[in-house]
């Protein structure tokens, strides 16, 4: 075996939503009156406008919440602390969120 490659494998971008996509997106989640509805689209729209990965969002606790300052804290690699910028639209779901 020694001398023969292993075969590339391929790597997927990822893809993004368009504008009109994300736009389409958060009017059908504004709607929703479903049981998650709330958690749903506040959770999409953290992740819409912070950038952050899926599984940051999903492991957020309400003491990473800054609301007095508008951030979020979350941990990136080497555990190092970094705080996120909450985009004004978010923040009266995560108080709404937070109420229930």
């Amino acid at each position: 075996m020694v001398g023969i490659q292993a075969q590339k494998t391929d790597e997927k971008l990822p893809v993004y939503m368009r504008l009109i996509e994300l736009q389409q997106l958060f009017r059908f989640m504004e709607a929703d009156k479903q049981k998650f509805a709330l958690r749903n689209h506040m959770m999409y729209k953290l992740l819409a406008t912070t950038g952050m990965r899926r599984q940051k969002s999903v492991d957020l606790t309400w003491e990473q919440f800054e609301l007095e300052w508008n951030t979020v804290r979350i941990y990136g690699k080497g555990n190092k602390e970094r705080f996120l910028p909450l985009h004004p639209m978010v923040l009266p779901l995560i108080q709404k969120y937070r109420e229930q």
